[in-house]
């Protein structure tokens, strides 16, 4: 990565660049206090100073982020691993709040979350359904800021060509762990999760796989 500040620290107007990018900080932070203040029941993100509302979703999006939703919170609760969040759980990062499609926290975290809770940490899995909306922002800011704050796995879904993508973080960046329509999707995050990616897209096989989870 290259390093971006070498040139600034060279300038002359350092200070001048600096005084900037503060009072374009502190103009920043007062309009994402006022985006937590008055966050509705709509599902919108504050990313990089602009408030990002979301347009609604094709039933297919919305049954995939079901689905995986059922497998991975009936998993983490048979099994006490955590805490699993939906679309709602405003995750707070040093810029950006996001609303992951699903996010699981380990216990470590879990244990900071209380009935009260409304900004959740960075999760130690974040999943992401694409949208024509959306896909720019999940494999871009997303991407690089679920990775600077330790985001151990992320996974991007497409449900329109019904497959996934897994990324494991490896030192401070994801590496692709798995891109399939096919197979098992074995998570690093959610200890001994493991279910086939047709599970994620499809009825009968998401009943399938939480019938072995329960069973």
């Amino acid at each position: 990565m290259p390093d971006l500040a070498a040139p600034l620290l060279a300038s002359p107007a350092l200070p001048a660049y600096v005084d900037r990018l503060r009072r374009v900080l502190d103009d920043e932070a007062d309009r994402r206090a006022a985006f937590r203040d008055e966050l509705g029941g709509e599902k919108a993100e504050f990313i990089n100073g602009e408030i990002v509302m979301h347009s609604p979703t094709k039933a297919r999006h919305t049954r995939t982020v079901a689905r995986l939703l059922k497998l991975l919170d009936t998993y983490v609760q048979v099994h006490g691993l955590g805490w699993v969040g939906a679309e709602k759980s405003l995750v707070e990062m040093t810029r950006n709040d996001y609303e992951p499609d699903v996010c699981v926290f380990r216990p470590e975290k879990a244990a900071l979350i209380e009935p009260s809770t409304l900004l959740f940490p960075a999760p130690d899995l974040a999943v992401e359904v694409l949208s024509p909306s959306t896909e720019r922002r999940d494999r871009g800011v997303k991407f690089e800021d679920y990775a600077a704050h330790g985001v151990d796995e992320y996974w991007i879904v497409d449900a329109d060509a019904e497959a996934v993508e897994q990324y494991l973080l490896d030192g401070d960046a994801y590496a692709l762990a798995m891109k399939s329509a096919t197979g098992e999707l074995a998570s690093r995050a959610v200890e001994g999760f493991a279910v086939p990616v047709r599970a994620a897209f499809d009825d009968a096989a998401n009943l399938s796989a939480l019938r072995a989870i329960l069973g």
